[in-house]
């Protein structure tokens, strides 16, 4: 990858930097269970992606944030587990080979000037080659792994200051792996050792390990198996990109290299387990063995101090909750309350204690993912810190993304009460789910009202219909002009909104809907739409009707003169009386019947009633007749009935 840096917005909440050494043995790769995973965080305030590659050869992915999260996690180099075709033995009581140490010991030594007796500080005296610092980091592991805590302390000895750094993270990581107080006194005595001599990444180590913690609280559901959850973190980082814009290319590149850390996890999720003796699932911890994995990391805060910032807690809680929107549709219900969910909670706790300050965004981009079980310990932290989460806005990105299952939980567990906001944006989506959901809940007429409106506005007919009954009809009569007047403003150019509203004689009076459309066609306030106020004029005003009435009588006098004088070679006027009537009427009824609703436009009963006087249907009383349905009767009993419309074709 050259020098370069290309933005373009991908759509995570959390950004992730990649940082990939050089790999000339594609084998040496394979072996590794953990070959590319240091975990660091940069708060940057764009919200883009940023390709770039700097000195240290790290391919940098910024993912972009969306509406309340400030963190990003970052994914580079993570020191080795043991491979497969290492040879070392990490679960049985022959525990890791020594040979193996003794010559690097040997090797080590002999590129030095210190004496045999004097190596305690070998790897100290100068840098390790790449080769040695992978072949110590398997050792180690394999140390760790197999709790030979004798071996891994003497290989410490050998590590040079980046392989410290390597120990402690490994170290760290296998906390959350620990099932006995003789494995903590281990772990953390170890952890111990490998900071007084001089390891100092405290940073990367708590960032990597709050990543992997949460992993593996997600893997410890019961419904998935480690092969099961691989493709599951897939699927949903997938569709979390899928909801973003930006160039796809480089978001199916980030997508890879997130989905490649994430599987690192994974398989260090994997090796544990087998070491324990699970071939293809999570052990459930007790509720001792998670007090004892919170000591340990607790142990490790105490130990780094002043050397972890306020900021850092925050990249640490923030690399905690990234793989939990992952992981949240794998979930049992009931997870966050579960024994399973104990570790995270416990370990999100601790991070808040130490300074993480940003527990209110990474709430909303888990309500935004509907991660409703992260959303449910969110909330419980919150509440047991005392801080505030915008509940409210929350439920407005939930519900923006139709996340039922996150809204319910905002309105049990966190008593949201926002429910204008998000009921109008759905309404004007056509989101029906969400909408129904709402009005479901409960809503105050005002609130229906006005999300009556925005779906009118936005032609959203099917809406529109929905909540058209759940309005009093006192609400409406009050508002009528104001609901017409503020949907025709809005309408983006159609007003098919407008129009069903009034062909469903939303007033329940038809004298009244009427009276409301004409109103407005001749007021000259400046707030109605022009557009607005021409539409109702021409279709819905009492000069319509007049119009409407007058293009009847042409084409009544039209259709006389073809029959009388007209040169078809058929003769019309020797046709029988249904059919003179289709040809003449036939397109008119078909118009009233396809417009359907209630009420006819005015302009449609002015050319239906004329068509009525014609064929003898009852002179002046046919003007006293509002409802569509009964104009068409008339018409209907001179039609033949092989051309009429099945009987529910219109109200």
């Amino acid at each position: 990858m050259k020098d370069k840096k290309v933005p373009v917005v991908v759509g995570s909440e959390v950004d992730l930097v990649l940082e990939n050494e050089t790999n000339s043995n594609n084998h040496e790769e394979e072996s590794r269970c953990a070959d590319d995973a240091e975990m660091e965080t940069r708060i940057d305030e764009n919200g883009i992606i940023d390709c770039s590659k700097n000195n240290d050869d790290a391919v940098v992915y910024k993912l972009e944030k969306g509406e309340g999260s400030n963190g990003n996690v970052v994914f580079s180099r993570e020191a080795p587990l043991v491979g497969k075709d290492q040879g070392i033995s990490v679960g049985g009581s022959g525990g890791c080979s020594c040979g193996g140490a003794k010559k690097l010991k040997s090797r080590l030594l002999a590129g030095t000037d210190l004496e045999p007796g004097k190596s305690e500080k070998i790897g100290q005296e100068k840098k390790l080659s790449r080769q040695d610092r992978i072949e110590l980091g398997r050792l180690f592991q394999g140390a760790v792994s197999s709790h030979d805590w004798e071996l891994a302390e003497s290989l410490i000895s050998l590590a040079d200051p980046q392989t410290l750094n390597d120990a402690l993270c490994i170290s760290l990581d296998s906390i959350w792996f620990l099932s006995t107080q003789q494995e903590l006194y281990g772990i953390t005595g170890l952890i111990k050792k490998i900071i007084a001599n001089g390891a100092y990444d405290f940073t990367r180590a708590a960032l990597r390990t709050s990543f992997l913690a949460s992993c593996v609280s997600a893997c410890q559901s019961r419904t998935m198996s480690l092969a099961d959850t691989v493709a599951v973190m897939a699927q949903r980082l997938h569709e979390r990109l899928q909801e973003c814009n930006g160039d796809e290319v480089l978001k199916a590149e980030a997508g890879a290299k997130v989905q490649k850390f994430t599987e690192w996890a994974l398989k260090c999720i994997g090796f544990h387990s087998r070491c324990q003796g699970n071939k293809d699932r999570v052990n459930q911890n007790s509720a001792v063995q998670i007090q004892l994995q919170l000591s340990a990391f607790k142990t490790f805060l105490d130990l780094a101090g002043n050397h972890l910032t306020g900021k850092d807690f925050t990249e640490a809680f923030d690399a905690a909750c990234f793989p939990l929107t992952l992981f949240s549709s794998s979930f049992d219900p009931g997870w966050a309350s579960g024994i399973s969910a104990t570790a995270i909670q416990g370990l999100l706790g601790m991070l808040v204690e130490g300074g993480a300050d940003n527990v209110n965004q990474c709430f909303l981009e888990a309500s935004r993912f509907g991660s409703t079980e992260l959303v449910r310990i969110l909330l419980q932290i919150a509440q047991r810190n005392s801080l505030d989460v915008d509940v409210d806005l929350a439920l407005g990105f939930a519900s923006h993304y139709g996340k039922i299952g996150t809204m319910e939980c905002l309105v049990e567990e966190g008593n949201a009460m926002a429910f204008l906001g998000p009921l109008m944006r759905a309404a004007e989506r056509g989101c029906m789910q969400v909408v129904q959901w709402f009005v479901k809940r409960g809503c105050r007429d005002m609130e229906l009202c006005l999300a009556l409106t925005a779906a009118t506005s936005s032609s959203q007919v099917e809406i529109a219909a929905y909540l058209l009954p759940h309005v009093p009809q006192h609400v409406l009569a009050a508002l009528s002009i104001e609901i017409l007047k503020a949907a025709g403003e809005r309408s983006g150019g159609s007003l098919d909104g407008v129009a069903f509203l009034l062909r469903s004689n939303f007033l329940g009076d038809p004298t009244a809907t009427y009276a409301v459309a004409d109103s407005i066609s001749r007021s000259d306030d400046e707030a109605v739409a022009p557009e607005l106020r021409v539409f109702l004029r021409e279709h819905w005003s009492e000069a319509a009707f007049s119009d409407g009435l007058r293009q009847g009588e042409e084409h009544y006098l039209n259709m006389i003169r073809i029959f009388k004088w007209g040169e078809s070679p058929i003769s019309l006027r020797d046709l029988p009386g249904p059919l003179r009537v289709s040809i003449a009427y036939l397109p008119l009824y078909r118009e009233c019947v396809e417009a359907g609703g209630c009420l006819l436009s005015q302009r449609l009963r002015g050319q239906l009633i004329d068509a009525s006087k014609r064929l003898g249907g009852g002179g002046e009383m046919l003007e006293e007749v509002n409802r569509g349905r009964e104009l068409l009767s008339v018409l209907e009993h001179h039609l033949p009935p092989f051309l009429l419309y099945p009987p529910n074709a219109m109200p």
